[in-house]
C-alpha cells in the first residue's frame, strides 16, 4: 500500500517513468521499425551482444518470457542474417546464439542512440543523479512483482 499522501507525487514519478521511457526508446524503434523489428528485437541482440554465445535457455531466463514468445523474434533476427543458432559444442541439446557483425552494427547503433541520451541526461541532472537513478533502478529490478 502507499501513502494515500503522496498520489500526486507518485503519479507524476508513473507519468515521468512513462515520458522517459518513451524518449530512450523512440529512434530504436523508429530504427527496428525500418526492419520490421520491434523492442524485443533489441532485448536479443542486446544481450547477446553482451554475452556471445549465450544460450537460448539462459536469454530466456534474462528476459523472463516463455519459448514461445522468443520463438518469433529468434527466428526474424535469424532469417535477417543478425544472429546465428547453433548447438552447443558438448551438449546437442542446448543451443546457442551469436550475433553475426551486422548485428553487432545494428545493435551498437541502437544502444550508442541510448547511450548518448543517457550520458547527456546524467551530465545535465548533476552530481550524484546517476548514482541515484541506478540506485532506484536496482530497487525496482530486485523484485518488480512486489511492490512493497
Amino acid at each position: 500500500m502507499f501513502d494515500p499522501n503522496r498520489e500526486r507525487e507518485l503519479r507524476e514519478a508513473i507519468e515521468d517513468f512513462f515520458f522517459g521511457y518513451r524518449a530512450f526508446t523512440a529512434l530504436p524503434d523508429r530504427l527496428l521499425a525500418e526492419r520490421g523489428l520491434g523492442r524485443t528485437h533489441h532485448r536479443i541482440l542486446h544481450f547477446v551482444r553482451r554475452d556471445d554465445g549465450l544460450s537460448i535457455g539462459a536469454l530466456l531466463d534474462i528476459l523472463g518470457i516463455t519459448k514461445q514468445a522468443l520463438h518469433r523474434p529468434i527466428k526474424d533476427l535469424e532469417s535477417q542474417g543478425l544472429i546465428v543458432i547453433a548447438p552447443d559444442a558438448t551438449d546437442r541439446r542446448v543451443r546457442r546464439l551469436t550475433i553475426t557483425d551486422d548485428g553487432r552494427a545494428l545493435e551498437a547503433e541502437l544502444t550508442d542512440a541510448q547511450m548518448c541520451l543517457l550520458d547527456n541526461t546524467f551530465r545535465q541532472a548533476g552530481e550524484g543523479a546517476e548514482a541515484a537513478w541506478r540506485a532506484v533502478m536496482e530497487l525496482l529490478r530486485a523484485d518488480p512483482s512486489d511492490p512493497r
